[in-house]
C-alpha cells in the first residue's frame, strides 16, 4: 500500500511540474503577427514502387483508347475498351514504368512535372499535340504513437505538412512530446530517422514541415506515460489495498462507538 500511495504521489507531483508550455504548439511564437516567404516546399520526386495515374488526350479516339488502357482492334473493327478499371502504372524497382507504345520510359527521380513533360515528347513522337496528365494513386503518409487516430492516411492532394498529417490522426496526446517527433523518411534507397520540435516555430520554416510520400510520423511517449502505465498495472491491488484500509479505519471507529 506505501509504494502505491508513493508511485501515486510522484505521478501527481510530476503532472502538476510539468509545464503546460510543453503541451502548446509554436510555444516561442510570441508575436501577435508572425510570416516567413514560404520557401520550404519540396515537390515530390517518383520513387521505386509509387503507383501514377497517367491519361493521355489527343485528337484521335483511337489514339486516346489505346494511350489510355484501351485495345485497338485491327482496320474496320474499330475500337474496343479493355473493360478493366486502369489501376495505375506501377514504377518498378529500377525507376521505369512500362507505357503503351512508348514502352518502357524512366520517372524515378522526376517531378510530377517533369514526369508529365518527359512522357508529352516521347508521346508526340506518334501522335500530334498530346496532353498529358500525372499523378500519384498512392501518395501516403503514417502517423502512428501517441495520437488519438494512429493509422496510415492517403493524401489526394499530394501535398501535406506536419501540422496538417498530426491533424488527421486527431492531435497528440497529453503524453506526446512535442519537442521530439520523429520524421522517418526513404529516399533514394535510404532511410533516414530526423527530429523536429513542434514547440519551436522555426518548424514553419524547416524542409520537414511538408512531408514526403510514405513518410511516418512517430510521436513518442512521455515520462508521464510511463508512470501512468505503471499506475494502471497496479491499479486493482491499489484499490483494493485503499478499500481494505477503509475497512479497518470503520471497523476501529464503530469499535470505539
Amino acid at each position: 500500500m506505501k509504494i502505491n500511495l508513493l508511485w501515486f504521489f510522484c505521478f501527481i507531483m510530476f503532472v502538476s511540474c510539468k509545464s503546460s508550455q510543453d503541451l502548446v504548439y509554436l510555444s516561442n511564437l510570441k508575436e501577435s503577427e508572425y510570416s516567413i516567404n514560404i520557401q520550404n516546399k519540396v515537390k515530390p520526386r517518383i520513387q521505386p514502387d509509387d503507383l501514377l495515374a497517367i491519361t493521355v488526350s489527343t485528337l484521335s479516339p483511337e489514339s486516346n483508347a489505346l494511350f489510355n488502357s484501351g485495345v485497338l482492334q485491327g482496320a474496320g473493327k474499330g475500337v474496343i475498351a479493355s473493360g478493366e478499371k486502369n489501376e495505375g502504372y506501377l514504377v518498378d524497382d529500377n525507376g521505369f514504368i512500362n507505357f503503351p507504345v512508348v514502352g518502357k520510359i524512366q520517372l524515378a527521380g522526376f517531378t510530377k512535372e517533369e514526369a508529365t513533360e518527359k512522357l508529352t515528347t516521347e508521346i508526340n513522337k506518334f501522335v500530334r499535340k498530346p496532353i498529358v496528365n500525372v499523378r500519384f494513386l498512392d501518395f501516403k503518409i503514417s502517423v502512428i504513437g501517441e495520437v488519438n487516430r494512429p493509422a496510415t492516411y492517403t493524401v489526394p492532394t499530394e501535398k501535406i505538412n506536419l501540422l496538417q498529417a498530426i491533424a488527421l490522426a486527431g492531435d497528440l496526446t497529453a503524453y506526446g512530446k512535442r519537442e521530439n517527433i520523429a520524421l522517418i523518411r526513404e529516399k533514394e534507397g535510404v532511410r533516414s530517422v530526423v527530429r523536429v520540435n513542434l514547440n519551436n516555430k522555426d518548424i514553419l520554416n524547416s524542409p520537414n514541415f511538408y512531408l514526403q510520400q510514405n513518410d511516418v510520423v512517430y510521436v513518442e511517449p512521455g515520462k508521464s506515460k510511463a508512470v501512468q502505465t505503471s499506475l494502471s498495472r497496479n491499479n486493482l491491488q491499489f484499490g483494493l489495498s485503499i478499500g481494505l484500509s477503509l475497512i479497518s479505519v470503520l471497523t476501529v471507529l464503530l469499535t470505539n462507538l
